[in-house]
């Protein structure tokens, strides 16, 4: 390669958010390189932020909002990842060989070539995306450029870091962004869903494992179970989406029943997640604007379609948006509806930015590489799957200090 020498070659994209927080922090970071740049002397480089690219919220997924440009070689530069095993969040793409694909870490930050940026703004014109959803951006976008191996693949660049490094270009200094004291454990309401047949089996996990860090938690199932207890909506179980029950839990977390307060996590019954680290991530955000927090997924982005908060990861809430998703008369037009994709609707009718954090997680530890989940403290992991799920939280979920207070206990 070439090497560049003056930074006005290039053109720096930082994947913002429209949340305040997100946005504050991105032209912090915009403010950082361009001070970096006068310091060097080496000229400016083009500083943009992603949500300011367009008004249309799906342009997070990168490939709607491709602009055009001109050039010669094709490059796609990054820290490269790879999966163990083949996993459901990519579809079991290369289930043969599942460490044969790489594709970003994108706490390391990735570069595209102008001419390869030039050849996909061409491309995703005449050649939609294969799926509709968009669960996993950077396995997705690296499957999108590579193209069946007509476009190249990912060139994994030592300088492109996620850990800091004397020899490092980027780095995250930090797994879990710090802005102060954790929120109080009365400013989060817990709503766990369930049903009778998990009564047993998954409610006992979380009596185990992180009932315990909760100031005000109930359980909504389609029986009454003082045992535990649970409470009964009046909302019937179905065995698909559960909208009907979680547009009940809204109701309920406004109402006089249920202490007041700012925060309101929607997790079902095999959702693991670590209150505290919860709670510090929360003191980022301002309860008094709507907010939803969690694993943001998109349908049909690429259509100008809608993200959402998947359910299994954990659905957090600003009292505020509840307020704004009740008022506005959104519902579920049936009650086993999706209850997440219905509300990520209801939230993009009401031009409410779905915010993002890699923090959360759909699907099992098992699913993610090791090399991305050991520059994080997660907040949350979902299904119990055949492992321990009590180990798998004590593992990655509790900190050293909790472990101790619990053996206290």
């Amino acid at each position: 390669m070439t090497p560049i020498t003056r930074l006005e070659h290039v053109v720096l994209v930082i994947q913002s958010q429209k949340n305040a927080y997100h946005s504050r922090r991105a032209n912090q970071r915009k403010e950082e390189i361009l001070q970096q740049a006068t310091q060097l002397g080496q000229g400016a480089p083009v500083v943009l932020l992603l949500h300011e690219l367009s008004r249309n919220n799906g342009d997070w997924s990168v490939l709607p909002a491709l602009p055009q440009h001109d050039a010669r070689k094709e490059w796609f530069l990054g820290k490269r990842l790879h999966d163990n095993k083949a996993t459901i969040i990519h579809h079991y793409a290369f289930s043969e060989d599942p460490s044969s694909f790489g594709y970003p870490d994108p706490a390391a930050g990735w570069v595209l070539s102008t001419p390869l940026l030039h050849r996909l703004a061409e491309r995703i014109q005449y050649s939609p995306l294969k799926s509709d959803f968009t669960i996993d951006l950077k396995h997705e976008i690296a499957l999108y450029i590579w193209d069946e191996g007509r476009g190249p693949e990912l060139y994994d660049v030592p300088e492109f870091c996620s850990r800091p490094g004397a020899h490092c270009a980027t780095a995250i200094t930090a797994p879990l962004p710090d802005c102060g004291d954790p929120v109080k454990k009365e400013d989060v309401f817990v709503a766990v869903k369930t049903c009778e047949k998990f009564h047993s089996d998954r409610v006992p996990v979380v009596k185990a494992t992180w009932e315990k860090d909760a100031a005000f938690l109930e359980y909504y199932s389609d029986v009454t179970d003082p045992s535990i207890p649970t409470m009964h909506l009046g909302v019937p179980n179905t065995e698909r989406g559960h909208c009907g029950k979680t547009f009940a839990i809204l109701k309920r977390f406004l109402s006089s029943a249920v202490p007041e307060a700012d925060w309101l996590l929607i997790v079902d019954d095999d959702t693991l997640i670590s209150l505290p680290r919860l709670r510090s991530l929360l003191r980022c955000y301002d309860a008094t604007e709507a907010v939803s927090l969690g694993e943001r997924y998109g349908y049909s982005l690429g259509q100008k379609g809608y993200s959402y908060t998947t359910g299994g990861a954990g659905m957090v809430f600003s009292r505020t948006a509840v307020a704004r998703i009740l008022s506005s008369g959104c519902s579920c037009y049936h009650d086993d509806a999706p209850d997440d994709m219905v509300l990520g609707m209801c939230l993009t009718t009401l031009n409410v930015p779905i915010t993002h954090s890699p923090l959360f997680h759909q699907a099992h530890p098992e699913d993610y590489p090791p090399a991305w989940l050991s520059n994080q403290r997660p907040i949350s992991f979902h299904k119990h799957c055949t492992r321990d799920p009590v180990a798998v939280f004590t593992h990655w979920l509790q900190d050293r200090h909790d472990r101790h207070d619990r053996a206290e206990l």
